[in-house]
């Protein structure tokens, strides 16, 4: 085993924080840097557009304890990478340093993406950080204000329901699709989700884009594509992110979403270089071996675990016996007084899902809705209490031992 080099980990979110005491947890014992250009250590980011935008949570509540085999990790905060030549093993950081390393993790994330609209950008909020979600609580908590939410995804829903959740005036969510987050759903649960929107009180402004931002020094109004105008005191983007991979530049990789990696993790055939969490594009052989990037919480554990005995055995210069790579998608999401609980993949059956258990029409009550593709089930979503996560984690095991299909790329 090498024990006298380092292993750099790009990123210090919860992605490079599991990385690092994966590395310990494998065996290496050289010099771990964590570089992360947020000041804080690694916390908890789902809360963010909840319980902190709430005011129920505070940032010592997020913040992740190391474990106490990685607390000799040396932490370089406040600084993000400017460039990687991988051939020479050396990052240049943005305060100027330059870093040498034996091993790289890339855990660099993800950043929201921006509307290129015209008009003021006081006002426009995103949530990423602890920072955006501060400084988001501050506006929405001014008496009698209007907000609009660009975006009906995770985030854009979650935010939305907080907001109807602190009393604000008026919420109006707009999304160019027809329901909410029916890409990652499909037309039956968005249907369901929708309803149980409305009756909150959320509006909605569905099947139409943004064509730019009313205001002189801040917003004070959305402009639609149809030229109407939704008067808005607080705007909050939430179109989706973009991958940070702009350091990575200039070294032969396929950075096209995110970074390509091979069904062990490895970025560019390197075997001194992994990636993990949302950033990687990993083809997963549970399925059908195409890569995807993953965005859901459970990633960067599972990612960093696989990772971590990859890159340990590369240093070595010894064979990885490993599987490949094949974690179960799990994700959650917190909305109103309900939950969204899935396990698997429902992307991947969009075009066939069955209600398992429920009745989708009620704006209340527990749902289970199926997955499937083909005669394979796929993927599983609760909708609802306690009780409907309860039913869809029955279906996990069931989940795990199907084998992949014979089609996979893997």
């Amino acid at each position: 085993m090498t024990t006298t080099g380092r292993v750099v980990v790009a990123g210090a979110s919860m992605g490079g924080l599991r990385a690092a005491e994966q590395l310990r947890a494998a065996g290496w014992t050289g010099a771990v840097t964590v570089v992360g250009d947020e000041p804080h250590m690694p916390y908890n980011r789902p809360p963010l557009s909840k319980e902190v935008l709430a005011g129920k949570a505070s940032f010592d509540s997020l913040a992740f304890t190391p474990k106490a085999s990685a607390t000799d990790i040396e932490w370089r905060l406040g600084t993000g990478i400017a460039a990687a030549r991988l051939a020479e093993r050396t990052l240049v950081l943005t305060d100027g340093d330059t870093l040498t390393f034996d091993g790289l993790v890339v855990a660099t994330g993800m950043r929201p993406r921006r509307l290129p609209c015209p008009g003021p950008a006081e006002g426009r909020h995103t949530v990423r950080t602890l920072s955006d979600a501060q400084g988001l609580r501050d506006a929405l908590t001014r008496p009698g204000v209007r907000v609009v939410v660009i975006g009906a995804g995770f985030i854009g829903c979650e935010v939305a329901a907080t907001a109807v959740g602190l009393g604000v005036r008026e919420v109006t969510v707009v999304d160019p699709l027809p329901l909410p987050m029916v890409a990652p759903l499909g037309e039956l649960p968005a249907r369901a989700l929708l309803r149980r929107h409305e009756e909150r009180g959320v509006r909605f402004a569905l099947g139409t884009g943004v064509a730019g931002f009313e205001g002189e020094d801040r917003v004070t109004g959305v402009v639609l594509g149809d030229g109407s105008v939704l008067p808005a005191d607080v705007v909050v983007e939430s179109v989706g992110s973009v991958a940070n991979t702009e350091w990575l530049d200039g070294n032969g990789l396929d950075l096209t979403d995110g970074v390509l990696t091979d069904e062990q993790l490895r970025v560019g055939g390197l075997p001194y270089v992994v990636a993990v969490g949302d950033v990687a594009r990993f083809p997963n052989a549970r399925y059908d071996g195409v890569p995807r990037r993953v965005e859901h919480w459970s990633i960067p554990t599972d990612t960093a675990k696989h990772a971590a005995k990859v890159l340990v055995a590369g240093l070595a210069g010894t064979e990885v016996d490993l599987a490949h790579f094949a974690p179960l998608p799990t994700f959650w999401s917190d909305q109103h007084d309900f939950r969204l609980q899935s396990f698997g993949a429902p992307v991947l059956g969009r075009g066939d899902v069955r209600v398992l258990d429920g009745d989708p029409e009620r704006p209340d009550g527990d749902v289970l809705f199926g997955y499937h593709s083909g005669d394979r089930l796929v993927g599983v979503l609760a909708l609802g209490g306690q009780a409907a996560a309860m039913s869809a984690a029955r279906y996990r095991a069931q989940l795990l031992k199907q084998p992949a299909p014979a089609s996979s790329a893997t």
